[in-house]
Order: structure tokens, then C-alpha cells, then sequence
């Protein structure tokens, strides 16, 4: 004969266990806020706790040498501590110069979340080669190129400046590439960011924090006290 036992009888319950506040805090720490990336109804990407008391929004050009000058010093303390306490979000919205930028947010884009951010660092550490491919291109090019229809032109732009190879080593097929080159809600959401930045708007990079316009700031040099002031940790 079998005998089951109430809980009760046991002197047992189902009552949740809690953590302390200590234990908690504990645990929050250990979330790596880095990896988790999401999208907002515009478009554009957001790495880090959505309910971070920091809210950074940055406007970014691929081609801006000042961007890719920002992402090599600020990315060890806002990525690599800020992000990933959780204490601060970064949401990248993109700014366009002209097309080359167009066709680089298209392959960043490419792949999605999961592969936005590896891109968006590759972009601005090779900024200078593919870059500078690119402008060479477009001056040989451009004028032949500005007769084909946009899919094709932001095909060749991105072939011609190495765009497409280093979508291809994030491990992007060539089909994915094509059909996010000529993917024209895409383009019309990338746009739509750079005509919505506020007349404000200074020049790439350019900071938000909890919105609010950090006027005359360019470089983590003087993003970093700011942030510090709103209470990045």
C-alpha cells in the first residue's frame, strides 16, 4: 500500500522563496546586459537592460572617422562595464552622409540583432580600408552607378568598397547580402532616422542621455562625466 503525505502534514508549504536584497542585487549582477539586443518601432537597435536608468542614444555614420575614433576609446568602459551592469542602454540610430553609409547600416543590418553589433565594431575598426575603397570607388564610379536602379547601386557600392566581404566573414550568405541591399523598408527606416534627428542635431556622433541633447560633445572624453553624472556604473 502506497501512503502520500500532504505538504501540510509535513509541515511544508509552496510558499516562493525570496531572494534578499543583497542576493538579488547579487544576481542582477551576473546578467550580461552586452548580449541582449533589441529594436525599437523605428528601427533601431538597442544593446543593453531596456530598463536601464541610462538611457544613451547615439547617432552614428559609418563613414565619420569621429564615430569610428568614439567606438575604440569609449567601448571598453560603456560596452564592457556600463552595458553590462546594466546600469546604461546604448541605442544606435544611424545618420546618413551619403550612400556608402547607406549601403554599410544595410549589410549591419543584415543579419539582424544577433549579428548588429558584431558588425557595427568590424565596420568602424576597418572603417579606414573599406572606407577608403568606397570614396575611390564611387569617384571612379559614381556617375555610372548613379544610373542604375538603388537595388544595383547599393549592390556595387558595397562590392566595390569590400562591404560585401566583411558581411560575408560575419557569415552572411551572398543571397541574405543581395536581398538586404535591395530590402527598400529597410532603406526608407535608415532614412527615416537621419530625417528625424531634431534641428539640434550637431554632427555625428551625436548624444542623447535620457533625452536630453549633449550639446558640443563628440568624444567618450567628455561623454564619460556626463554619463557618470546620470549614473552609469
Amino acid at each position: 500500500m502506497r501512503l502520500f503525505l500532504s505538504l501540510a502534514a509535513l509541515g511544508l508549504s509552496l510558499t516562493p522563496f525570496a531572494l534578499s536584497p543583497a542576493d538579488a542585487a547579487q544576481a542582477r549582477a551576473k546578467v550580461d546586459w552586452t548580449t541582449h539586443i533589441t529594436q525599437t518601432p523605428a528601427g533601431a537597435y538597442v544593446i543593453g537592460n531596456p530598463n536601464a536608468p541610462v538611457k544613451l542614444v547615439e547617432y552614428v555614420s559609418y563613414t565619420c572617422p569621429h564615430c569610428a575614433a568614439f567606438v575604440a576609446a569609449a567601448t571598453p568602459v560603456l560596452k564592457g562595464r556600463f552595458v553590462r551592469s546594466g546600469s546604461t542602454s546604448v541605442e544606435i540610430r544611424h545618420y546618413l552622409l551619403n550612400r556608402i553609409d547607406l549601403a554599410a547600416a544595410l549589410v549591419a543590418r543584415c543579419g539582424g540583432a544577433g549579428k548588429f553589433v558584431g558588425l557595427t565594431e568590424t565596420l568602424f575598426a576597418q572603417q579606414k580600408n573599406w572606407s577608403q575603397r568606397a570614396f575611390d570607388f564611387e569617384q571612379a564610379n559614381g556617375q555610372r552607378i548613379g544610373m542604375y536602379p538603388q537595388a544595383a547601386q547599393m549592390r556595387a557600392i558595397a562590392d566595390g568598397a569590400g562591404l560585401t566581404a566583411i558581411g560575408k566573414g560575419a557569415g552572411l550568405s551572398d543571397a541574405q547580402i543581395a536581398a538586404c541591399l535591395s530590402d527598400r523598408a529597410a532603406t526608407d527606416r535608415i532614412v527615416a532616422m537621419t530625417s528625424s534627428a531634431p534641428e539640434s542635431f550637431e554632427g555625428t556622433p551625436g548624444f542623447f542621455i535620457n533625452g536630453k541633447q549633449a550639446l558640443g560633445v563628440f568624444g567618450w572624453d567628455r561623454l564619460l562625466p556626463l554619463l557618470r553624472a546620470a549614473g552609469s556604473r
